[in-house]
């Protein structure tokens, strides 16, 4: 998908980023506790609060997982993986929410999912796109998550600067809306709807405005025509409205993100039929995605904060309406990344109370940011999940309506040994100890290698490297390492041996070394 960055009222710069029938009634998401984040029944803001049926607070700590809104007309990594593999590892890992992007091209007649893997998935097989968002959302539902759609782009083909086009008007754009909000009405894992992604204006003039008054352009009155459609058909939902890039009036910096600029909500607030439904949502991302001039700053990180602030954080501290940060993510391919994801979500607080936020992306194949997984589809980047754990608030739930137990615990610990060595290459030895007492199941360890290093072989377990990031998976003979037990695992490299590999973890949790 592409995101085109904006840093001045007169000009904008280009970036890139990626990216019916009657409904089935499907589970519904089941939780404890609103402890654990996302509460019971549906959801409603007081203030900058979001609180659950029984006015408890909830939190949104998710994750985007895009590909229906593409030419796939389903969530990438079908071809590689099942479908409920995906979301188990997504809500073992601590999400509780999932973005679910969509093109209002998908339900056009006769338009029908590609490159899903008949092995993987054999129950998505011949199914429409709107039927394999319903498998997806069913199947969230009974690991206690919570769904959020988000009308991406009216075609497959291109973000848009409007929420319509001349082949997919308004009317469509409400009419899509509205069959989606009855499709799932009484399914409460379906919880809102984030009616159009990042609305912009365009170099050289045109696009979305905010407060402009021009029914054609003017996003915040289009707003509130959505919204009202959407609550006309389910009452219940949450109604999701992002920022555009550019506000004048408002003060400096004008410009920022697609989708980042909330600053035109203090004077020109949406209005809805049920105002305790609104949610504001933000988009932010790292200087690996495009160098803004506030990463060079010489304040940076310290003004960090107030451009938040100024953006989009003064409607949560003011208690004006809950925000969702919808969509934030890096490479980390820039130091300044991290500096920037670590003090962001120090921004967004901690607990059931913090800002909400759904991470881009779960996808490993977004151009610009890269994914919680790595490029194999199936192992964690480290690096990220580490940063974001602590703010993580895990769904409950199970598939038979009531709440389970949490897994047990992970407790691991690493030793690392470097066992010969010659002139442009080694070979050493990990042992992994699982120190808890519940045994570790299809345990897969990852880690970061040092610069220059590179994996030729491995064994004791299926060992890979992607990038900077090496994988060693349980071998399909000893699938499972009791607790208190340990395994050595082998591998040959190129490089040099006086590096020191770092962040082993089993799937989320760091071991001790």
């Amino acid at each position: 998908m592409k995101r085109l960055l904006a840093f001045a009222v007169a000009a904008l710069v280009g970036g890139a980023v990626l990216t019916a029938s009657p409904a089935t009634a499907a589970p519904q998401a089941t939780t404890q506790a609103a402890a654990q984040g996302t509460g019971t029944g549906y959801w409603h803001a007081v203030g900058s609060q979001l609180v659950d049926a029984t006015g408890a607070p909830v939190r949104m700590t998710g994750v985007n997982w895009f590909g229906a809104e593409t030419g796939n007309y389903s969530p990438h990594g079908l071809w590689s993986r099942n479908y409920r593999d995906m979301l188990d590892q997504m809500a073992s890992l601590g999400y509780n929410t999932l973005r679910l992007p969509y093109s209002n091209q998908l339900f056009d007649p006769g338009v029908k999912p590609n490159s899903i893997d008949a092995v993987q998935n054999p129950d998505l097989q011949g199914l429409s796109g709107l039927q394999v968002l319903d498998k997806i959302i069913a199947y969230a539902g009974t690991k206690g998550m919570r769904v959020i759609l988000d009308q991406h782009r009216p075609d497959s083909g291109a973000q848009s600067a409007l929420w319509y086009t001349s082949a997919y008007p308004e009317s469509r754009w409400l009419s899509d809306w509205t069959m989606l909000a009855q499709h799932y009405k009484g399914n409460t894992t379906v919880i809102g709807a984030d009616l159009h992604n990042e609305p912009h204006s365009i170099q050289g003039g045109g696009g979305a405005c905010w407060g402009c008054g021009d029914t054609a352009t003017d996003w915040r009155l289009a707003a509130e025509r959505g919204g009202n459609a959407v609550l006309a058909a389910n009452p219940d939902w949450l109604v999701i409205v992002e920022g555009v890039d550019c506000v004048s009036g408002t003060g400096d910096p004008q410009c920022g993100w697609w989708g980042g600029n909330l600053s035109g909500a203090r004077q020109f607030p949406v209005r809805l039929s049920k105002a305790d439904k609104l949610v504001y949502s933000a988009h932010e991302y790292a200087t690996s995605v495009f160098a803004q001039p506030w990463f060079s700053d010489p304040a940076f990180p310290a003004n960090l904060p107030a451009l938040w602030d100024h953006f989009f954080g003064y409607l949560q501290k003011q208690n004006i309406a809950p925000v969702l940060l919808g969509e934030f993510g890096t490479t980390l391919a820039d130091p300044r990344d991290k500096v920037w994801l670590q003090e962001l979500m120090k921004y967004a607080g901690t607990g059931a109370t913090g800002m909400s936020f759904t991470y881009w992306s779960w996808n490993p194949n977004s151009g610009d940011t890269g994914g919680i997984l790595n490029d194999d589809w199936t192992t964690v980047n480290q690096a990220k999940q580490a940063i974001l754990q602590p703010y993580l608030i895990p769904p409950t739930g199970s598939g038979g309506g009531g709440p389970t137990d949490p897994p047990p615990a992970v407790s691991c610990a690493v030793t690392y040994h470097v066992d010969n060595t010659w002139q442009g290459g080694f070979v050493a030895s990990v042992t992994l100890k699982n120190s808890g007492t519940s045994p570790l199941k299809a345990w897969s360890l990852g880690w970061a290698v040092p610069s220059g290093t590179q994996i030729t072989g491995g064994w004791g377990a299926t060992v890979t490297q992607s990038g900077t990031q090496a994988t060693a998976k349980a071998p399909t003979w000893a699938p499972d390492l009791a607790g208190g037990a340990s395994t050595s695992i082998g591998f040959q490299a190129t490089g040099a041996s006086s590096g020191t590999p770092t962040g082993f973890a089993v799937g989320a949790t760091p071991c001790t070394s």
